[in-house]
């Protein structure tokens, strides 16, 4: 495995191996050496073509969160929320899929949003922390502020995260 550092402190890039042979594949998901975090909580998302989720994040108990696609093929978005962060109200895009067995840490702080690029889409989450529905707020994914370059049009959102308030809106609040 090797880690690839972005410009986002603490955002890492993950490149895993494959071992290859004529049976078929196995695949590294995770070392915690690498990422010498606890994660206590894991979930499992399946997703269609064209759905877009986010941007996501938890108030007062925050989610560090290392993402891999199992399945698919998605643009993968993190928002940096950090208030004195020199990437405060910057995002870091991706594509992820399992053809690259490659994954994306985002440390606590970010929003996190993704769209499916193929027909469908499993994607793991190991997080630092449990998920605590009270706590969980949402950035609105077409936000003019942040300016996210989504690569589909026409996008399948779900009813809450067409809801969500502004970046600006939300840091009036804090």
């Amino acid at each position: 495995m090797k880690i690839i550092n972005t410009d986002f402190k603490g955002l890492k890039i993950i490149k895993k191996e494959t071992f290859k042979d004529r049976r078929g594949y196995n695949r590294e998901l995770f070392h915690n050496k690498l990422i010498n975090k606890k994660f206590p909580f894991e979930i499992l998302t399946f997703s269609k073509k064209n759905v877009l989720r986010g941007l996501h994040f938890q108030i007062k108990k925050p989610q560090g969160k290392f993402i891999t696609v199992l399945k698919g093929k998605i643009f993968d978005v993190a928002v940096d929320c950090r208030l004195n962060s020199k990437t405060f109200g910057k995002y870091f895009s991706m594509i992820l899929s399992d053809k690259e067995n490659t994954s994306i840490f985002m440390p606590k702080g970010f929003a996190h949003g993704y769209c499916v690029l193929s027909d469908d889409c499993l994607i793991h989450y190991k997080m630092t922390n449990y998920r605590h529905k009270n706590l969980e707020r949402g950035i609105r994914w077409y936000d003019d502020q942040i300016n996210i370059k989504w690569p589909i049009k026409n996008p399948i959102v779900s009813k809450r995260d067409n809801d969500n308030i502004s970046f600006k809106e939300y840091f009036k609040l804090k």
